[in-house]
């Protein structure tokens, strides 16, 4: 189904052609709902938007009113992952989290709006995280091939969607930052940048406060940052986290 959707993807003219033969794939592997999304590229002034979805009613409003994108497991684990993930794992991934109750019971009232579980796919580009496709409903189980054929279609769709918008040039052309963070620094940048302590910090690591600092220190040095409002400000900037 997967390979006839990418043949097909290939013909599309027009979003709305892409649009549907993207809907017509999603249920066909029992899922009820999706979202494709441009994820923030503040290097280009470019905010969290839709390019297509299908999601609960009202969920979108809540999500929004409630602020669970501050402490949502899943883009949690987006900012970090390099390939696709089940949403049920990402909480599995943060258990030390402080915030980890009430992720709990975003999780708990996101399935009372029909998103059980689901699976979200990362699509990145010359600047890391550009985008995601989220399929989600009652829980459905992929297999490893099936879950590899998904992320190729989340970035050919990705891909399309912004060609046909005439966006691609956009993302194509974005500056590159000479700066690269290790993935240690990364996950500390990260989770400084979700208001975490560095006690919080290193209990979330499993690492000692001491090292932690040891990290923020180095990253004052590498970004130039003065302190660490500055320093998360100088990693959304730069796109090394979004």
């Amino acid at each position: 189904m997967i390979v006839q959707f990418l043949v097909l993807l290939g013909e599309a003219k027009t979003p709305e052609q892409v649009t549907a033969e993207l809907e017509s794939l999603v249920g066909s592997y029992g899922f009820d709902f999706y979202s494709l999304l441009i994820q923030p590229l503040p290097q280009l002034n470019l905010q969290r938007s839709i390019l297509a979805a299908e999601w609960p009613a009202n969920w979108t409003e809540l999500y929004t009113q409630r602020k669970y994108s501050l402490i949502d497991p899943t883009l949690r684990w987006l900012r970090l992952a390099q390939r696709p993930f089940r949403w049920k794992d990402a909480l599995l991934t943060l258990k030390a989290d402080p915030h980890r109750q009430r992720m709990k019971r975003m999780l708990q009232e996101a399935a009372r709006h029909g998103l059980h579980d689901g699976y979200l796919f990362p699509v990145h580009g010359r600047n890391g995280l550009v985008g995601s496709f989220a399929v989600g409903g009652n829980p459905v189980d992929l297999s490893p091939a099936e879950i590899s054929l998904f992320d190729a279609a989340a970035k050919a769709v990705f891909w399309k969607l912004l060609e046909l918008r005439h966006k691609a040039d956009i993302f194509e052309n974005a500056p590159l930052s000479d700066v690269q963070l290790t993935r240690r620094e990364m996950e500390i940048t990260l989770l400084l940048a979700n208001g975490l302590t560095s006690n919080e910090i290193a209990k979330e690591l499993d690492i000692s406060s001491h090292t932690v600092d040891w990290y923020i220190n180095g990253l004052h040095e590498k970004l130039g940052a003065n302190n660490r409002q500055h320093l998360i400000a100088l990693a959304f900037r730069l796109a090394l986290i979004a």
